[in-house]
């Protein structure tokens, strides 16, 4: 229950702000934000009672618009309450009137926290480190493309046209030039993240036809996941103003480079705020060698929220700068999981295995969950990979959208540490969803098969 002198603290400020529309947003399996809009006085209103209500079933949702019902999600499709995260509440600038949006979190009615909502699933894992009396700092990189606007959306994206009308092509990363043919856009987004609360750090052109890579700053994780799904939007929603789309599928060229969301991660002690990975005098210690450990054995079974969809495996390519292995190696990015050099306070793991295409909350929550269950059960890594790993043929991931599935239906550890039912939910969408995507004949039938057999 949010405290009393805190919705009137809200509602303050919000009549300050002149701001009489409210956006209530919990995200979806696929990280899309989902919610009602209501004005000012119904959400003071309803957090006092307790009635900004959604239905459960918004979290076995597909990215068709069906829904995944089982002994868990049932097809009575019971409310759900919205709880605000104050802490949360922001201005979203490119509305035309003021407007306000806030993270929910979601209860049934005795408070018990809905096992399917993907903020949820995070908490539940951050509440394990804390009986430990540990807190995991994560810094996600985020890498998209500005596509043009376009009738046909099943055509071909194309990469837009700068400031100076010439159209990004090819390969150039790290380009300046090509940061500034899109400086008008970069300067709204850098100003929708402060009036989101966003901490964002480096900006760069990638190796893909305007193709671009943010870092968040790095943080406490569930803080640096809420800046995640509300820096998503930011890039849809200014891109949209500037006539583009942004487009965080992960392969959404099949000859160029795919679009991953890196993970930085690593666990300072609650009590003196120092990082448990190495010792005072800059050696890894045993707990950071079974963090990574733990990445190497789950995260083959955690794929499906790492890799979500059928087009998240076209990332996996070699020569193309996406992983296809769990071999883990200091400054070597060829590997899946990377430790960049640093200062003893900054030593972390880089899990690079996730595409752009995933939900923040999970994907951070899972990434997490491996460490967290590797530390636990003492796990012991591999020997340090030497050279580049893109040939290597062991430790490999699962190569297919099904495999990953089946895979993490047999995971009683991941079952155990993000919930059964949630789990299971999960998975029945991603069959329904794979089933929607079987039923769609492809350009290459059309192309090899229609007029040939």
């Amino acid at each position: 229950m949010t405290d009393a002198s805190r919705i009137d603290e809200i509602d303050q400020w919000l009549k300050n702000n002149n701001i009489d529309d409210i956006e209530c947003m919990i995200a979806d399996n696929a990280g899309i934000a989902r919610g009602k809009s209501m004005p000012r006085v119904k959400f003071i209103e309803g957090m006092k009672t307790r009635q900004l209500r959604m239905p459960e079933t918004v979290f076995g949702m597909t990215i068709t618009g069906d829904y995944a019902l089982n002994d868990f999600l049932s097809e009575t499709e019971r409310d759900v309450i919205l709880v605000p995260d104050l802490d949360t509440i922001c201005t979203t600038p490119w509305q035309s009137e003021p407007t306000a949006a806030v993270i929910c979190d979601a209860e049934l009615e005795d408070g018990t926290p809905v096992d399917f909502s993907p903020r949820q699933v995070l908490q539940r894992v951050l509440k394990l480190y804390e009986k430990e009396g540990w807190q995991p700092i994560v810094a996600p990189e985020f890498e998209f493309y500005l596509i043009e606007r376009q009738e046909d959306v099943e055509a071909r994206p194309k990469a837009p046209v700068g400031a100076s009308g010439r159209r990004d092509s090819g390969s150039s990363p790290y380009s300046i030039d090509s940061l500034d043919e899109f400086s008008a856009y970069f300067d709204d987004v850098y100003d929708a993240c402060e009036k989101q609360n966003i901490n964002v750090d480096t900006l760069i052109h990638e190796a893909g036809p305007a193709q671009f890579e943010f870092n968040v700053f790095h943080g406490p994780a569930l803080n640096v996941a809420d800046q995640s799904f509300l820096f998503k939007r930011i890039l849809r929603q200014v891109a949209i103003h500037h006539n583009m789309f942004a487009s965080f599928m992960a392969s959404p060229y099949p000859d160029s480079f795919g679009s991953a969301m890196h993970i930085h991660q690593s666990v300072q002690d609650m009590e003196t705020g120092k990082n448990i990975f190495a010792t005072a005098d800059g050696e890894n210690t045993e707990l950071f060698l079974s963090h990574i450990a733990g990445l190497q054995k789950y995260l083959k079974e955690s794929m499906p929220l790492i890799a979500p969809f059928v087009n998240s495996y076209r990332r996996f390519a070699m020569g193309l700068s996406a992983p296809t292995n769990t071999h883990w190696s200091r400054e070597n990015r060829s590997v899946g999981l990377r430790v960049p050099s640093g200062s003893r306070e900054s030593r972390r793991i880089e899990n690079r295995v996730a595409g752009s295409d995933v939900n923040p909350y999970f994907a951070i929550a899972v990434s997490l969950a491996c460490g967290y269950i590797g530390m636990k059960e003492g796990l012991k890594p591999s020997a340090e990979f030497k050279g580049s790993a893109y040939d290597a043929s062991s430790r490999a991931l699962p190569r297919h959208f099904l495999d990953g599935i089946k895979i993490m239906r047999k995971s009683d550890a991941l079952k155990e540490v993000l919930g059964e039912a949630f789990v299971e939910t999960y998975l029945d969408a991603k069959e329904m969803e794979y089933d929607s995507y079987s039923s769609m004949l492809s350009p290459w039938e059309t192309r090899y098969l229609l007029l040939s057999v």
